[in-house]
């Protein structure tokens, strides 16, 4: 049995399975009634007949289509039992296989199904209609917007497309697209992101794309793609079943052939049935997801229990992941009679305008010298060049030292290690703003911690900042894979071509990692700052914290050894029952009741997961550090 997907057809989905189980048992339970009542014996066999034959449908057909698609799964010796009890009219056998085989569907179904898509989640944010503008505003369709359209986005409305504004001043809600929990001022001139959110003021705007050439479109579509190739991961108990399911054919054949009684052979397959794979690995699962779930990591996809102990290479984001998510200003250095109090309060007023993850740290920092901001025309932040505006009069601008000209070049500073910011005014070098963003205290134990205790061979830094900052924040962390500068469709690029080569796990936080953490093996979102990237990722980390990614490594690592425990001990006592069953020790009724023991015995093995133990983590933190939670968002 494979994961349940959106192809999956109705037979194949836990209530299909539920209803099944409840109906073959009801049908047993009459026939037990009629056996001892001493009724007529055909009465009892068309009781079990009808109710085999009702509860097997969806059984079978599952069945077939999985055979269909090429996967020979343990399952066939559950439908080889079903059809050779038929066949010898050894109904009560049948029916015990049938509510073992639907019982143990159902438990892994809802082990294993997601609890919502992330396609879902963008489908219902994705706007459908727009307003033109004009005399009289017209709502058109989405589809309708051309290049050069001017729109009205009304007071806390989507953003249906790329723009500019040209009339009116408010703020925009980014954190879908950039994980920026904050609103980010807009006026004319500034440009909005489809996908946003409007705050409290309406905006003209200006279309410079089409909806299916901009920002949130082209992040649904790589989403598509990376739900389309998201690696197949085979599952553990169809690995255990691959030799497991010819060793029982084989042994029941010869049964048969040797002994010439056909009963042997149904005997045979019966204590074969692979209710440990089918039934205890799943219930490892459930206990597994039920642990994580009380330290305040949610398993979104159960396979990342098995998957996460296997991976070797560790693809990590560096905003919010590694860091707290908060960059603080450290230090300014004037130029030019340029004072601190200037340079703040000309830096913050057209920061208010930028998206960029440094602006709040300025505005942070004017607020705190508690500085007026002034008025601001003529926003803009054309790509490549940085922010421009006029404020108070004067021409403004905040950029990078590598969009400078030569004659502000020669003034500039040397590089210091950090983030830093250049200001502008009147085309002048008036100023260089250095920010700190505080790295968490545990990361880069963390990180050694991954490579000594969980076989992390490989640990890349992949980044949208700035490259020299990503690079200067590698070496600080000891990482020497570093890439800086990457949208999300070239981390998306990266991560899949990544994992053609190892099992990859990602790390990441922010709704630009979704796509990404899709492509590779395993991914988990540390924090909670969007529905989409907590539907990606396969496991969500609450209470953001690094501890918790180790905890879910040590869940996923024992989660594995119980269920391994479970599936194998259990196939051991099976294979015993077997070569006794083939001896003509076991008849096929006997068989299928020592199946049960055997089923119960790795049950309860499988509920150890549940247990209280203390060997979740031994990552131990740093000496004196302090907690640090961000809230519910970050910058990237």
């Amino acid at each position: 049995m494979q994961q349940t997907n959106a192809n999956t057809s109705w037979f194949d989905t836990p209530v299909a399975h539920i209803v099944t189980a409840c109906f073959i048992a009801a049908g047993m339970a009459a026939a037990m009634l009629v056996k001892l009542l001493w009724l007529d014996q055909h009465i009892l066999n068309f009781i079990l007949l009808v109710s085999i034959a009702g509860a097997s449908i969806p059984l079978l057909l599952a069945l077939v289509q999985q055979i269909i698609k090429g996967n020979f799964s343990v399952d066939i010796l559950a439908l080889l039992s079903i059809v050779t009890s038929l066949a010898l009219r050894q109904y009560w056998v049948a029916a015990i296989v049938v509510l073992m085989l639907s019982g143990g569907q159902a438990l892994e179904g809802f082990a294993t199904r997601r609890a919502s898509s992330v396609l879902n989640v963008l489908a219902k944010r994705t706007p459908q209609i727009a307003h033109r503008s004009g005399a009289n505003a017209v709502d058109i369709s989405v589809d309708m917007i051309e290049v050069g359209d001017e729109l009205l986005i009304y007071p806390h409305e989507i953003c249906p497309v790329d723009g500019l504004v040209i009339s009116g001043q408010g703020g925009m809600d980014e954190s879908y697209l950039t994980g920026e929990p904050f609103l980010v001022a807009k006026a004319p001139g500034s440009s909005v992101l489809s996908g946003s959110i409007n705050g409290n003021a309406a905006l003209t705007v200006r279309a410079t794309k089409i909806a299916s050439d901009s920002r949130y479109a082209k992040i649904v579509e790589v989403l598509h793609a990376s739900e389309e190739n998201r690696p197949r991961i085979q599952r553990l108990g169809d690995r255990l079943g691959s030799w497991y399911t010819p060793m029982a054919i084989i042994i029941a054949s010869a049964s048969w052939y040797f002994s010439g009684q056909s009963e042997r052979f149904l005997a045979v397959v019966v204590i074969a049935t692979p209710c440990p794979l089918l039934i205890s690995i799943p219930v490892a699962i459930i206990g597994a997801i039920s642990v994580g779930a009380r330290l305040g990591i949610i398993v979104k996809d159960p396979s990342i229990l098995e998957k996460i102990d296997t991976c070797r290479t560790l693809i990590v984001d560096k905003t919010g992941t590694l860091t707290y998510g908060r960059p603080t200003v450290t230090s300014i250095q004037c130029f030019g009679g340029t004072t601190r109090s200037i340079a703040l309060q000309y830096g913050a007023s057209l920061e208010r305008y930028s998206k960029h993850p440094l602006a709040s740290a300025v505005l942070a920092a004017a607020e705190q010298d508690k500085l007026e901001l002034l008025t601001v025309e003529n926003v803009s932040e054309a790509p490549g060049t940085g922010l421009t505006g006029r404020v108070a009069g004067r021409k403004v601008t905040v950029t990078g030292r590598g969009k400078l000209s030569a004659e502000n070049m020669s003034a500039m500073p040397p590089v210091v290690p950090g983030l830093e910011c250049v200001l502008l005014l009147n085309e002048k070098l008036a100023a260089v703003i250095h920010f700190e963003d505080e790295p968490r205290q545990e990361s880069k134990s963390f990180l050694g911690h991954l490579g000594s205790k969980h076989a992390i061979s490989r640990v890349i830094l992949l980044s949208g900042d700035r490259k020299p900052e990503v690079a200067l924040f590698a070496a600080r962390m000891g990482i020497t894979e570093a890439y800086g500068g990457k949208s999300p469709e070239e981390k998306v690029e990266f991560v899949r071509e990544t994992t053609l080569h190892g099992r990859t796990l990602y790390l990441g936080d922010g709704t630009n990692d979704a796509p990404a953490m899709m492509a590779a093996t395993a991914g988990i979102a540390l924090g909670v700052n969007s529905d989409i990237t907590s539907e990606a990722a396969g496991a969500v980390i609450l209470q953001s914290s690094l501890v918790s990614v180790d905890q879910l490594m040590h869940i996923g690592r024992r989660m594995r050894g119980i269920a391994l425990i479970s599936a194998v001990g259990g196939m051991g006592l099976s294979l015993i029952g077997m070569v006794t069953a083939s001896l003509g020790l076991l008849t096929p009724i006997q068989g299928a009741i020592a199946q049960e023991v055997i089923d119960l015995l790795s049950i309860l093995n499988s509920l150890r997961m549940i247990l209280p133990t203390n060997s979740l983590t031994d990552f131990q933190m740093p000496p004196g550090t302090r907690s640090k939670r961000i809230g519910s968002g970050s910058i990237r």
